[in-house]
């Protein structure tokens, strides 16, 4: 076999695994998993309480929990701040904007106690946020489970709510618009949601006889009753990605005959945490990258030889071919690069991007595939997981 014969082989490969992700996987690349906005709300809403966990959010707090006591909800809710050892003004930010909109009677902000080992900080405040929701005299139907940085459509709890009434769901979870007004957000963040559909298609996600489950921690509505049968957060206290690990503990729950969980997609609701720097992005992603590939150097060393036969090889024989007037080869990748861009583009057009910006592909996943394995290098070197001042 001959290099040109070598180099085609591969490329035809490559494109063959894009038409089985086209046609195959679950319809990943499709972005049409949503709430219907249309459905009517629950003639008797259920009752929901939220739990906000909330680390140093002093800049972006005051807008998550305004839109959340501005809700056109019809049914009872009282949201819950857990304020995990802050060193700002979080806490106080919280009850400032209660008493603004004279809801004080709503919010209940709790002080976190120490991080026990074992734990995660982030679960340990919303296990503290669930354990004072269990003290009540009167429980609510559901939890949400949401950030400090997002900001809540003021039709949200009633969309999610109704959707979890009347699909008879355990949970409900929606991937909210992240931030995308940078360069780098622009080039990376679209990309992020993109391969984290492909990594858990939502229609496979939201279909209970398939085994794939996933949630998205910005926004997670779970039934109580739910939550309580399958142990509790203490089941998922030293994961860090915890919604994945949530949504696969309702899922087995689901597959032996209970209630199933749904995940989908919002533009109206969404996450006000800046990443302005290929830094901040790059942090984000290093943290769990490794975690997702359950520490495993053989995972890591497919992954990115995988990253680099999907995204890489056809985009390079397109060029090469052309530069070397081979043009079977050219052809091929071509084709390679416009089966990618076209799985692409729903997601670029969920982010209101120009569709030329499908065709950085290739490119956003060489540098994904290098804080992968920059993910993997922190692991070694004990700083895995750093968030906030903490390394897990």
């Amino acid at each position: 076999m001959t290099m040109g014969e070598f180099s085609l082989g591969l490329v035809l490969l490559s494109n063959a695994i894009w038409i089985g992700l086209l046609t195959i996987w679950g319809g990943f690349w499709k972005c049409d998993q949503r709430l219907d906005s249309a459905s009517p709300p629950s003639p008797t809403p259920p009752s929901i309480c939220v739990i906000i966990p909330a680390r140093n959010e002093a800049d972006v707090i005051s807008r998550s929990v305004r839109s959340l006591l501005q809700q056109d909800y019809a049914g009872p809710c009282q949201l819950v701040v857990v304020d995990d050892h802050s060193t700002d003004d979080t806490g106080n930010i919280v009850r400032e904007t209660a008493e603004s909109l004279g809801q004080s009677h709503r919010v209940t902000v709790l002080q976190a106690k120490p991080l026990p080992l074992g734990w995660t900080g982030k679960l340990w405040a919303m296990e503290q946020g669930d354990r004072y929701v269990q003290s009540l005299s009167t429980q609510p139907d559901y939890l949400l489970f949401t950030d400090a940085d997002i900001e809540h459509d003021p039709g949200n709890l009633t969309q999610l709510a109704a959707k979890a009434v009347q699909d008879d769901l355990d949970l409900v979870s929606l991937m909210v618009l992240l931030r995308c007004e940078s360069f780098w957000e622009k080039l990376l963040i679209p990309a992020f949601v993109f391969f984290f559909q492909k990594l858990y298609p939502f229609p496979l996600v939201n279909n209970p006889s398939s085994p794939i489950a996933a949630a998205a921690g910005g926004c997670i509505l779970i039934r109580r009753t739910a939550l309580q049968e399958i142990g509790g957060l203490q089941i998922l206290r030293q994961a860090l990605i915890d919604d994945c690990s949530l949504a696969r503990a309702v899922k087995r729950r689901e597959q032996k005959g209970n209630r199933p969980i749904w995940l989908g997609l919002t533009q109206t609701t969404h996450s006000l945490r800046p990443y302005e720097s290929l830094q901040t992005i790059w942090d984000m992603v290093a943290r769990t990258a490794y975690t997702q590939l359950n520490y495993s150097l053989l995972l890591l060393v497919g992954t990115v030889l995988g990253m680099a036969l999907v995204y890489l090889v056809a985009p390079i024989a397109f060029m090469t071919g052309l530069l070397t007037a081979t043009w079977e080869l050219a052809l091929a990748g071509f084709v390679g690069w416009a089966f990618m861009s076209l799985a692409y583009l729903p997601t670029i057009q969920l982010y209101k991007l120009p569709p030329l910006w499908a065709i950085a592909l290739p490119a956003i996943a060489a540098l994904y595939n290098l804080m992968t394995l920059d993910s993997a290098m922190r692991h070694w070197r004990g700083q895995g997981g750093a968030w906030k001042g903490r390394t897990y």
